[in-house]
């Protein structure tokens, strides 16, 4: 499902904390049944690290929350609390990007799959 990569815009709530990043206009995203992704109604897909980019100041803003193992790394933001990119347990190299915080005008196409993350042995 690999097409042209191009530019998306990302950001919180607030608009405090914005990402540009460089993925294709097709993707698969992930909904996760686990209890924290159930619980903030996450549906993400993951992207190389190196392809991702905060904008402007907004590292001051974020802050990071893990739990369990302590390998995913949950960042949101200190002022509205909206967590739009991670780093997932199962890809430390990769940026999960929460669907609903990009502009979806510049997808072709978005599948969901779902992932039974409430089961997994992570």
């Amino acid at each position: 499902m690999e097409s042209e990569l191009v530019l998306h815009n990302g950001d919180c709530h607030c608009k405090k904390v914005r990402w540009k990043v460089q993925a294709p206009t097709s993707v698969i995203a992930w909904k996760f049944n686990c209890f924290d992704c159930s619980m903030r109604g996450n549906t993400y897909f993951t992207v190389p690290r190196q392809r991702f980019e905060l904008l402007g100041d907004s590292v001051q803003f974020i802050t990071t929350y893990t739990f369990g193992t302590h390998t995913a790394k949950h960042t949101f933001y200190k002022f509205c609390g909206i967590s739009s990119f991670y780093t997932p347990w199962s890809n430390l190299d990769g940026i999960g990007l929460t669907l609903i915080c990009l502009d979806l005008g510049t997808f072709s196409h978005v599948e969901i799959q779902i992932f039974d993350g409430k089961n997994s042995k992570n």
